[in-house]
């Protein structure tokens, strides 16, 4: 009876947990100035928190996107671009592909802290401390119909549908 009704309670229990909108944890971290900042800020509109490396093709294809979001959105969202996992100087990367993200680099100490395992992670913040989206949970849809794809033509084609994604819970969040 029990293995009958496990996949529905533990369906049951995700659902429950997804409804939940988790708080950001707090931190402080030197951005690429040397300036502390401490997260969340709680300020007006949306904070994006990117977990990227130079090397990571997804983080390549996904970038791109949040500069548009940056142009499109104005000063209601902001990118902070939390540096993992990379042997080089990762403002050589944003400069030469004319990001305007909030640079963080050295935050490998904070990917335990938010669950982060891999690149990308990202997370949108609103201005009450709450995380409205986390990209971990749309990262393996679709991938039965990729598996053949090497992970270069598997983030062409994933980035416009998370920032597609990103977009509507922007929407949503700024629109509140």
């Amino acid at each position: 009876m029990i293995r009958l009704l496990l996949p529905f309670l533990l369906a049951a229990s995700f659902t429950i947990y997804a409804a939940e909108s988790p708080i950001a944890p707090t931190f402080s971290l030197k951005d690429e100035q040397g300036r502390q900042i401490s997260f969340p800020r709680n300020e007006e509109g949306v904070d994006i928190y990117l977990f990227w490396a130079s090397w990571c093709p997804y983080c390549k294809a996904l970038m791109p996107h949040l500069q548009s979001i940056l142009e499109e959105y104005g000063d209601e969202v902001r990118v902070f671009a939390f540096n993992i996992r990379d042997d080089i100087d990762p403002s050589i990367s944003l400069d030469k592909n004319g990001f305007n993200f909030h640079l963080m680099p050295d935050a490998d100490k904070l990917m335990e802290l938010y669950g982060v395992k891999g690149t990308p992670g990202l997370f949108l913040v609103d201005s009450e401390s709450v995380i409205r989206l986390n990209l971990y949970q749309l990262l393996n849809q679709n991938e039965v119909l990729e598996k053949d794809l090497s992970n270069s033509q598997k983030a062409a084609r994933k980035a416009p549908w998370w920032a597609s994604e990103i977009r509507q819970s922007l929407d949503v969040i700024l629109s509140e």
